[in-house]
């Protein structure tokens, strides 16, 4: 039994990672990543209009598109985006993954935007960009149809985090290390 759940995680995995292999140039994944933030901010001010002016004054952002996977025990996620300096104007491109053990059953679409009030923070997110969190959430959604359960918090000084559910079921109760770094191809 045990090895057919260390199978599934490998195989989920790598179905979870196959888009940063793909055959797109640099030029090109970086303009789709432009997209999907603009479209993330998009959905984000669709369901929390406070959250234009937050950003407008925070010292910068960073969206990030992400799948995930639960299979009872372990969970895992994997995505792209990027942070953008709203001083500075410059894009950084970053990736993310994480793994995780709890009970949860089912698969995800969703969307990560974090705001930073100052350089600093921004500069440590960028630069580390390590997340360690317990999260518990309820989904159920495909298309049009269907809800999420989403919350903004505050994760430490000067950093907020939305998390919003675009497709996919899940119920999950987990413990994960979420790491963000910087894509070396498109930096």
């Amino acid at each position: 039994m045990k090895k057919i759940g260390i199978i599934t995680g490998i195989i989920a995995l790598s179905l979870l990672f196959s888009g940063f292999w793909s055959g797109n140039t640099n030029a090109e994944k970086k303009q789709e990543r432009i997209k999907e933030s603009k479209a993330t901010l998009k959905l984000l001010y669709k369901h929390a209009p406070k959250a234009k002016k937050m950003l407008a004054k925070s010292y910068g952002y960073a969206t990030f598109s992400s799948g995930g996977v639960n299979l009872i025990f372990f969970s895992a996620e994997g995505g792209s985006g990027l942070a953008h300096g709203n001083k500075t104007g410059k894009n950084i491109y970053m990736n993310m993954a994480s793994a995780g053990v709890g009970l949860g059953l089912g698969v995800k679409d969703f969307r990560i935007i974090f705001l930073f009030e100052n350089k600093k923070v921004f500069d440590t997110f960028i630069n580390k960009g390590w997340e360690a969190n317990a999260q518990a959430d309820a989904a159920a959604k495909a298309g049009k149809n269907g809800g999420a359960v989403n919350a903004s918090i505050t994760v430490a000084p000067g950093i907020r985090i939305y998390k919003l559910t675009k497709n996919g079921l899940a119920l999950q109760a987990t413990i994960q290390g979420t790491k963000y770094w910087k894509d070396g191809d498109l930096n």
